[in-house]
C-alpha cells in the first residue's frame, strides 16, 4: 500500500497537499488511541489476569474454546479486532502450552473470533468505522447493534462448530490442573491506569448509545478512544507504549488514504456508479462482492473504494451493514483477508507456532459461506 500511495505521488496522480488532506486524521487519531489502550492492558498483566479468573478453573477443552470464541468476540467489539490479535496472541499461546490443546487450534479461534465479533460495532475494526464516519449513519452504535447483533451471536457459534470439526480431539481434551501460567509481560506496570482507560472506553460508549436513544448531544466515536488512551499517555511509561504502537499499521492506513484518493481522481468512481446501476445493489452482492474483493485489495481499501458509489446510488443503514458484515467477516476466507490474521500468524510465527494457510482456507472457507448466509438472511428479513 506505501509503494502505492509512492507511485501516486510520482506520477502526479495525487499532489503532496491534496495527499495530505486525503489522510482522515480522526482515523488515524483513533487507530492510535485504541493501540495504545491495548498497548497498555498488555504491559499492566491485566489482561492474563482476568484470563486467569475466566479459564483458570475450565477443565473441559469445549467449555474453553467457546469461551474463548465469544470472549474474544465480545472483546474485539471493544477494542478493534487488531488491537485483540496483538495482545491475545501471546496470551493464546500460553494458554496453549496450559491446556495441551494444539496451538494452531486456539489461534484460528482467535482469529475467526475477533474478526466474526468486530462486525457488530463501529468501533470493532477499521472498515466499520469507516462506514461509521462517512456511510450517512446517524447513531452507529445503535444501528450496527440492532442490525448485526443477533447475525454475529450466531456467527460466533458458527466458529465454534468450525473449530470442533478441525480439531475434535480439542473439544474432548481434558484440561490438566497443574500446568504453567500464561505468558505474562517481564515487567508487568500498574494495572489501575489501563483499567481506568478500559471503562472510560465503556462508560462513553454506553453514554453515546443512550444519548442516541433520547437524543442528547453526540459524542464522537474518535473522542471515545482518545479519551481511553489519556490516562496513559500522561501516566508514567508512555514512551514505551508509544514505542510499542503498530506504526506499519497506521502507516499502512495513510498510504491507503493517498490511494483511494487517487482512484477518486482517476474516475473509478463514476464507473463503479454505472456498475451499480441506477438502484441499490443488493444484499448478497453487497456482502459477495465485498467477500470477494476483500481478498485482493483488503477489507478496508475495499469499503473505501465501494463506500461513495454506494451511498451515490442511494445506499442506507441496511446496505451499510451489509457491507460492514461482507467486508469484514472476508477475512475467515484467507489470512490475507484480514490485517488482524496477519498479525496473529506473523506473532505465532516468531514464536514457531504458525498455523498454515492452507489449514485456515480449509476451515475458513465453509465457515464464511454459512456466515454470509447468515447475515444475507437476517439483514434481508428484517
Amino acid at each position: 500500500m506505501l509503494l502505492g500511495a509512492i507511485a501516486m505521488l510520482f506520477t502526479g496522480s495525487v499532489g503532496p497537499l491534496d495527499a495530505l488532506r486525503a489522510i482522515d486524521p480522526g482515523i488515524m487519531l483513533f487507530l492510535f488511541c485504541m493501540f495504545i489502550v491495548g498497548g497498555g492492558l498488555h504491559r499492566s498483566g491485566l489482561l492474563v489476569s482476568w484470563s486467569e479468573r475466566v479459564f483458570g478453573r475450565v477443565r473441559s477443552g469445549a467449555v474453553f474454546i467457546v469461551l474463548l470464541v465469544m470472549g474474544a468476540g465480545a472483546g474485539s467489539a471493544l477494542l478493534m479486532n487488531d488491537t485483540l490479535a496483538v495482545i491475545g496472541t501471546p496470551l493464546v499461546l500460553g494458554w496453549a502450552a496450559r491446556t495441551g490443546i494444539r496451538p494452531q487450534t486456539l489461534l484460528f479461534a482467535l482469529a475467526f473470533a475477533v474478526t466474526t465479533g468486530s462486525v457488530t460495532s463501529p468501533v470493532g475494526n477499521p472498515q466499520n468505522l469507516l462506514i461509521a464516519t462517512q456511510g450517512g449513519m446517524d447513531q452507529p452504535f445503535v444501528e450496527f447493534f440492532a442490525m448485526l447483533c443477533v447475525p454475529t451471536i450466531i456467527a460466533l457459534l458458527l466458529v465454534c462448530a468450525a473449530i470442533f470439526f478441525s480439531d475434535r480431539a480439542a473439544f474432548h481434551r481434558k484440561i490438566p490442573v497443574a500446568a504453567a501460567r500464561p505468558e505474562t509481560p517481564d515487567e508487568p506496570s500498574s494495572g489501575v491506569l489501563p483499567a481506568v482507560a478500559l471503562a472510560s472506553i465503556l462508560v462513553l460508549i454506553a453514554v453515546r448509545i443512550i444519548a442516541g436513544i433520547i437524543g442528547g448531544p453526540e459524542i464522537p466515536v474518535v473522542a471515545i478512544a482518545v479519551a481511553g488512551a489519556i490516562p496513559l499517555l500522561i501516566g508514567p511509561g508512555r514512551g514505551d507504549l508509544i514505542r510499542g504502537v503498530d506504526w506499519a499499521t497506521l502507516i499502512f492506513f495513510a498510504a491507503m488514504f493517498v490511494v483511494m484518493a487517487g482512484v477518486m481522481q482517476s474516475g473509478a468512481v463514476p464507473v463503479l456508479l454505472e456498475w451499480c446501476g441506477t438502484g441499490v445493489p443488493t444484499i448478497p452482492v453487497i456482502i459477495g462482492g465485498s467477500i470477494i474483493a476483500s481478498q485482493f485489495i483488503s477489507n478496508v481499501p475495499c469499503v473505501a473504494l465501494v463506500l461513495p458509489p454506494l451511498l451515490g446510488s442511494g445506499g442506507g443503514v441496511r446496505e451499510m451493514c451489509a457491507l460492514a458484515a461482507g467486508s469484514t467477516i472476508a477475512g475467515n476466507l484467507t489470512v490475507i483477508g484480514a490485517a488482524s490474521n496477519v498479525i496473529i500468524c506473523g506473532e505465532a510465527e516468531r514464536r514457531g507456532k504458525a498455523p498454515g494457510y492452507l489449514e485456515f482456507f480449509i476451515v475458513g472457507f465453509p465457515l464464511t459461506i454459512l456466515q454470509a448466509a447468515v447475515y444475507y438472511a437476517w439483514l434481508t428479513l428484517i
